[in-house]
């Protein structure tokens, strides 16, 4: 499996946050992750802003991932973001899965786009 990557900018103008994640992340690179995510986010007022994700790269989530997923989830919930978008390429599949995460977790504000 491939180390994890992410990306993460802040688009004052937008009002936006474009976030990436791809591979398999470390215990390690999962609190550096938050440790940016949290750094970030301390500059700006969220509630203004829409958090879009591409996860272009996501395969159909494994029961393994849930968990992870479930908590990176109420992560985002409890930022307070306007919205949150996932980009996807065109899946039912992870579509479906993602839309019931973030149900499960209360995130009302999210939005799945099969736009890749």
């Amino acid at each position: 499996m491939a180390e994890g990557t992410y990306t993460m900018k802040v688009n004052p103008v937008k009002k936006t946050v474009d976030m990436t994640v791809s591979g398999t992340f470390t215990p390690e690179k999962a609190k550096q992750f938050i440790d940016d995510y949290q750094h970030k986010l301390s500059s700006i007022n969220a509630s203004e802003f829409v958090l879009e994700f591409d996860c272009r790269d996501l395969d159909v989530v494994t029961k393994e991932m849930i968990p992870d997923l479930e908590n990176c989830l109420t992560l985002y919930k409890s930022s307070g973001f306007k919205k949150v978008e996932v980009g996807i390429k065109k899946s039912a599949i992870i579509s479906m899965q993602l839309k019931r995460l973030a149900n499960n977790v209360g995130l009302t504000t999210f939005e799945v786009i099969q736009k890749y």
